[in-house]
């Protein structure tokens, strides 16, 4: 693997959290990826379910957790079941987890080959009543195509047709969304990656270079750190295409005068980084673009603030969209009348600003969270206002990644320059910028 090892008592302790909230006599089941086919024999690069990552820490396809704190033989209360390696399998595509090395990994002492894995279960099951099954229930997601987890839930039920059947989603949704001193340390070395990417750009950016130049960059910089790519698809947006929002096109050339909108970030150890920068292409802002970058930074910090323990996820983005409101009025982008005229299910300032603002942050960059639970010290935002004003081709926002303490949000991006006096400077120093 890429990243440093994790210490498995994270694992230990994150499966100790879900046996807590298991109901008496109950077995669940977590399954890995599929290696997901794209056409004739290709296939795209393995990328594990961050579910059993964030139980076990094992970054291989065709792995199941199992986790049955009640059955009567004590070794089998948590068992991992890995893929058996072969000779030929080591020449085609290299070594799999020994035993032992899942083991190490993980702080699971009983590991199994996954071919094991039906007759173990079957006396597991027998001996449970209540069978927890993995299902997405992320708001966001679409869901296409069949999973391991969905193919295992048909069979599961149709074996066992008298258990009774829960949802660990709920519970998963819970767990995750706080994260401890650990996590938030990947997190930090995520973004510390991110930062030395975006410091490269503030070098490279000039008039003429293209948008998938930009993004070589910051891949090339993401792997150079250890990190196994972007948490994301990267979105290069120059000019007007700075307003739409999941632009990942990243085919244009950017032009003296123009902004280009940048959100990325790195992965590191399972774990996302999520920063958006706006910077001028030619390395000074106009007056105008300085005049709304600056609006969008006030919003940004303000907002950041109000990430306490306490709030919500709906409070929240109502207070952000009366400051948002205000920088839009003395910005002559809204009128009062405009405001007085609004209805409460569309705000006026949603035709400049179109998305929410924070979204929880972790091992996936939309990770899980409910929207309506009180934040809580160790949930991860994101902080990401923005203002896109299509007709003069102009779109910012700006993104930092921020941690709820007890003593006030933490900022895991404050070191990656923000203010707009900072970026034209090392953009425009003759120390920084390419011969």
């Amino acid at each position: 693997m890429r990243y440093s090892p994790i210490d498995p008592s994270l694992f230990v302790e994150h499966r100790n959290h879900l046996k807590a909230r298991l109901k008496p006599n109950s077995i669940s089941v977590f399954h890995s990826s599929d290696v997901m086919p794209t056409s004739a024999d290709g296939r795209l690069t393995f990328v594990q379910h961050s579910d059993i990552f964030y139980l076990c820490g094992i970054d291989q396809e065709e792995t199941i957790l199992v986790v049955c704190p009640d059955v009567q033989e004590e070794k089998h209360r948590e068992i991992l079941f890995v893929r058996e390696t072969s000779e030929l399998i080591a020449i085609w595509e290299g070594s799999k987890y020994t035993q032992e090395q899942a083991t190490a990994i993980s702080g699971i002492q009983t590991v199994y080959w996954t071919r094991e894995f039906e007759a173990v279960f079957r006396t597991l099951v027998i001996e449970s009543e209540t069978i927890y099954l993995n299902t997405n229930e992320h708001l966001r997601a679409e869901v296409a195509v069949e999973t391991r987890d969905q193919r295992f839930l048909k069979e599961c039920m149709d074996k066992y047709p008298l258990h009774h059947y829960e949802r660990l989603a709920p519970i998963m949704h819970t767990l995750r969304a706080i994260k401890s001193r650990m996590e938030t340390d990947l997190i930090q070395k995520a973004c510390h990656i991110t930062e030395k990417a975006f410091r490269r750009l503030l070098r490279f950016i000039r008039p003429g270079v293209w948008e998938f130049e930009v993004e070589a960059e910051i891949i090339h910089e993401f792997l150079m750190n250890r990190s196994r790519g972007p948490a994301y698809p990267s979105i290069i947006a120059s000019g007007a295409s700075a307003c739409i929002l999941h632009y990942e096109n990243n085919d244009r050339q950017c032009r003296d005068g123009e902004l280009l909108l940048m959100d990325f970030g790195a992965e590191y150890a399972g774990y996302a980084s999520d920063l958006t920068r706006t910077v001028p292409v030619s390395g000074r802002f106009s007056p105008r673009q300085k005049a709304v970058y600056n609006a969008v930074l006030r919003v940004q910090k303000a907002a950041t603030a109000m990430l306490i323990p306490g709030n919500t996820l709906t409070e929240y983005q109502k207070a952000v969209g009366l400051l948002m409101e205000k920088e839009l009025v003395d910005l002559g982008l809204l009128t009062l009348t405009d405001i007085h005229n609004q209805s409460v299910n569309t705000p006026a300032y949603k035709k400049f600003f179109m998305h929410g603002t924070s979204h929880h942050l972790g091992l996936n960059v939309h990770d899980y969270g409910n929207r309506y639970r009180f934040f809580e010290a160790g949930m991860v935002f994101t902080v990401e206002p923005g203002i896109y004003i299509r007709e003069e081709g102009i779109g910012i926002r700006i993104e930092n990644d921020i941690v709820i303490t007890t003593d006030g949000p933490v900022d895991l991006m404050k070191d990656i320059p923000v203010e707009a006096e900072e970026i034209e400077m090392l953009m425009t120093s003759d120390n920084h910028h390419p011969a």
